[in-house]
């Protein structure tokens, strides 16, 4: 009995023995599977604050690129100290991580019990800074609201920008190929190659406002590049017409100019000088202007061969400056002439002329009054005094001044005209 309770007994402490091992033993693998569920809690917890952060700094950095103002700048500086915050809870973490071994065969209960309790705590200070830095991501939404309106701008505007600058080029290479150098505009096109590469580099290093408004300016030069090289054979056309019209204009006054003489000369015989020294330089100055408007076509047609555009053009507007000078001088010759001859064939035309303007303004002075006003009435005076004085210095001269005559019927109707347009102007004022 006593071997068979030894053996029993025996055997039932092995028993026991068995018993109290397994239990243990679960319990061990219990506090371990536990403090793993906490490491992958905590893990988990490191990720998504982690991956939070990442994310809210491209928030800041979005508004950031925007916005220089106050609230962006105290949003930055919020962002840093949570920053902060992020890596001591972070870190806290890591050494809880580290300080535990959760895959060692020996590890005891209280081992994985005490991994457990501090990978909890590292994992409940995880949460809570999650939470601090969603609260704050809430209260980003306005600034980040608008930094995303205005950071919208930026992509159409700077592919509008490429794309024009790459029609540009597309137009260079046509009109090269047609034959023509278009260097000005190649030089022009290469000039906006620094503002590209700021224009690239984004709004993150340049701003919002910067970077569409250099957008903007890069559209609107490659546009008016791309709109030039399509008009450079155009233009090549019509400056070949200019040059051809205008030379032949220089030659039609060459031969008018020839006529100035025997025009000065018929003055001088008719009228006296009074009527025409001003009128003696028109030919020298006619031939002059001339020579100098061939000398300029000349480098015109220069610059043309040779593709200065920009020179031609200014070229052809001193040539029709000269042009137009000389055809201005030689007509007053010729005009004078004429103007002379019907004077003094009937000098009372001119007279009846004035006299009519100032009739006419006298009924419209008196319309709706008994006396006029004196601002209109010693004008009108005046000029029939002047009126008056001129025909009186026609009578009493052997050698009428012919031109000083019409120039004062001229400024006499002048006259006579501003005094209408005032009566006008008052009574429509009312």
């Amino acid at each position: 009995m006593g071997r068979q309770v030894d053996a029993g007994g025996g055997h039932g402490r092995g028993i026991v023995a068995t018993a109290s091992r397994r239990w243990f033993g679960g319990r061990d693998e219990s506090r371990r599977a536990e403090a793993q569920a906490s490491k992958d809690a905590a893990a988990a917890a490191f990720y998504e604050l982690d991956t939070a952060q990442r994310d809210l700094r491209i928030s800041i950095e979005t508004i950031t690129a925007v916005d220089s103002g106050p609230a962006a700048r105290q949003a930055v500086e919020d962002f840093a100290r949570l920053g902060r915050r992020i890596d001591e809870v972070s870190h806290a973490y890591i050494e809880a991580v580290d300080a535990h071994d959760l895959d060692r065969p020996e590890l005891d209960g209280a081992s994985a019990a005490r991994a457990r309790t501090d990978l909890d705590r590292a994992r409940a200070e995880l949460e809570r800074v999650q939470g601090e830095l969603e609260r704050f991501t809430r209260g980003l939404q306005p600034l980040l609201e608008h930094a995303e309106t205005q950071l919208a701008r930026v992509a159409p505007a700077r592919e509008r920008a490429k794309a024009a600058l790459l029609a540009a080029s597309d137009a260079l290479d046509a009109v090269r190929a047609s034959g023509m150098r278009a260097d000005e505009l190649a030089a022009r096109l290469a000039r906006l190659a620094p503002e590209l590469t700021k224009l690239n580099q984004g709004a993150g290093q340049h701003g919002v406002p910067e970077t569409v408004q250099r957008a903007d300016r890069l559209l609107r030069e490659a546009e008016a590049i791309r709109a030039e090289a399509e008009r450079l054979p155009e233009r090549a056309a019509e400056t070949d017409r200019r040059l051809v019209s205008l030379r032949t204009r220089a030659q039609a006054l060459r031969n008018r100019a020839d006529r100035v003489e025997p025009v000065l000369s018929e003055l001088r015989r008719r009228f006296s000088a009074a009527c025409w020294q001003d009128l003696q330089p028109v030919p020298e100055l006619a031939a002059r202007d001339i020579a100098q408007a061939e000398e300029r076509l000349r480098e015109a047609g220069t610059a043309r061969a040779e593709q200065r555009w920009a020179d031609a053009t200014s070229l052809i507007a001193t040539v029709r400056a000269l042009l137009d000078s000389v055809d201005g001088a030689v007509s007053a010759a010729q005009d004078r002439l004429a103007r002379l001859e019907a004077v003094a064939e009937d000098p009372q035309a001119e007279v009846r002329r004035s006299r009519f303007a100032i009739r006419d303004a006298q009924r419209l002075a008196m319309e709706g009054r008994t006396v006029p006003d004196p601002r209109h009435a010693r004008p009108l005076d005046e000029a029939v005094a002047r009126v008056d004085r001129a025909v009186r210095s026609l009578e009493d001269s052997r050698h009428p001044d012919y031109w000083h005559f019409l120039q004062e019927m001229e400024g006499v109707r002048a006259a006579v005209g501003r005094v209408v347009a005032d009566l006008r102007g008052r009574r429509a004022v009312g």
